[in-house]
């Protein structure tokens, strides 16, 4: 016998008896992101190295060590599968011309890939949901975009158990006079700083204020606040963004923490947390990046926008105990013998086309009644059509109950249509 093959490590199968939740997840964010305005771009897995390097930055974790890099069979440039979709976004809108003297209001949901060891709700192929505004330099625009968020928590029925936090990153101009008071701070606790910190205590010191190590919190608690460094027009802007967050009764915390990982990030950042996931506490995260569409390329155009990971919203809304919508057939088929089975297969395909509504299961493959019964009751189906020869040779289909009372009835062929419409939509 030959050898199975798996699926490589860290990435998974999104099997029949999860993709009830993918559904209802996938279909709540794109009724709203249509309610809010916003429309569905889709770009490739995989783009040249360079956009993400000049994007997210040389020296942050994703582009170091978590990237799946690999040369173009000439050997010409490096290519690299997305490790997250913003600077895909901006790519596209900047060689499109999506972004000159307009707003642009995106969305995006697909895999994307990083390098890192698997754990739950993380994994090496992961599924993002994507929302992009471009064009749109006030704070009204990340106001919208948290209110947004807040609404997709209450659809689910979830927003007791998530925490929005927010902060402001200021500027590049403000964040150098920053980073080198944080690594003034910083360098008086080499000593007690772990091996990573020590590795980005000069090369991106802001990310050691999101270290998960316990034993740095009173340090880093103590740490010098970026808050404290804005220039006033970045300080205005977060001053505002929490009067519109105030006024649309949206709770935050002010959490000085709060720098995320891409080095694209300018003023508003925000991250939703729960206590639901044990140390994946984040659930969505994102924030504003004014500079990026210019450093690639294009005209200066602000831009703020999330990520979501939707691996992980499974495993929140599953241990909040959120039910995902059982899609069980309306209707299945028994049918008995050579004659009943070919009309059958004729009865069942008119159905479709006159109620497309009706989901039917067809029993395919024959089998006696026993048998054929037993398939329908595992089915889940409501209903089962049932008919043999004799059936057929008197002009009628038996519609049976499956689930309550068992009640059976014989319904004649020219019937059959209006019946069920009437009886089964209603």
């Amino acid at each position: 016998m030959s050898q199975k093959i798996n699926a490589v490590r860290g990435m998974h199968d999104c099997l029949p008896s999860e993709i009830g939740y993918w559904q209802m997840i996938e279909g709540h964010l794109r009724t709203l992101f249509s309610e809010y305005g916003y429309t569905e771009i889709r770009t490739p897995m995989m783009e040249e190295t360079r956009l993400f390097t000049r994007s997210i930055g040389e020296v942050t974790d994703i582009v170091e060590k978590e990237m799946y890099t690999f040369p173009d069979q000439n050997d010409q440039i490096s290519l690299s599968l997305r490790p997250e979709m913003t600077a895909s976004i901006v790519r596209a809108g900047i060689q499109h011309g999506l972004f000159y003297n307009q707003v642009q209001k995106l969305w995006q949901i697909g895999p994307a890939f990083r390098y890192e060891r698997p754990q739950k709700g993380r994994y090496r192929q992961f599924h993002q949901a994507d929302v992009e505004v471009f064009g749109i330099e006030t704070p009204d625009a990340d106001a919208e975009m948290l209110a947004m968020l807040a609404r997709f928590w209450k659809r689910l029925g979830i927003e007791n158990e998530v925490k929005l936090e927010i902060n402001s990153m200021g500027t590049t101009e403000s964040r150098k006079v920053y980073r080198e008071k944080l690594i003034a701070y910083f360098e008086q606790y080499q000593d007690i700083l772990d091996e990573d910190c020590k590795r980005r205590l000069y090369t991106n010191p802001l990310r050691i204020l999101d270290s998960k190590n316990p034993e740095l919190n009173e340090v880093i608690a103590k740490a010098p606040k970026l808050l404290d460094y804005l220039e006033p027009e970045s300080k205005a802007h977060f001053e505002l963004l929490c009067q519109q967050l105030d006024i649309l009764g949206i709770e935050y915390v002010v959490n000085p923490r709060i720098v995320r990982g891409m080095d694209y990030y300018t003023r508003t950042v925000f991250e939703w947390t729960t206590t639901k996931l044990g140390a994946q506490g984040t659930v969505c995260g994102g924030g504003r990046y004014d500079k990026m569409v210019e450093e690639l390329g294009g005209r200066a155009t602000p831009a703020i926008g999330f990520g979501m990971g939707m691996e992980r919203l499974i495993l929140l809304c599953q241990a909040c105990d959120v039910m995902a919508p059982e899609y069980l057939p309306l209707v299945t088929t028994v049918f008995l013998g050579d004659r009943a089975s070919l009309e059958g297969l004729r009865l069942t395909e008119e159905i479709r086309s006159a109620l497309p509504a009706i989901t039917i299961l067809a029993n395919l493959g024959g089998g006696s009644m026993k048998s054929q019964m037993k398939k329908a009751d595992r089915s889940g189906a409501k209903y089962a059509l049932i008919m043999g020869d004799n059936e057929l040779d008197e002009g009628v289909i038996i519609l049976k109950d499956l689930r309550e009372n068992g009640e059976q009835k014989a319904i004649a062929h020219s019937d059959l249509i209006s019946y069920l419409q009437n009886n089964l939509l209603s």
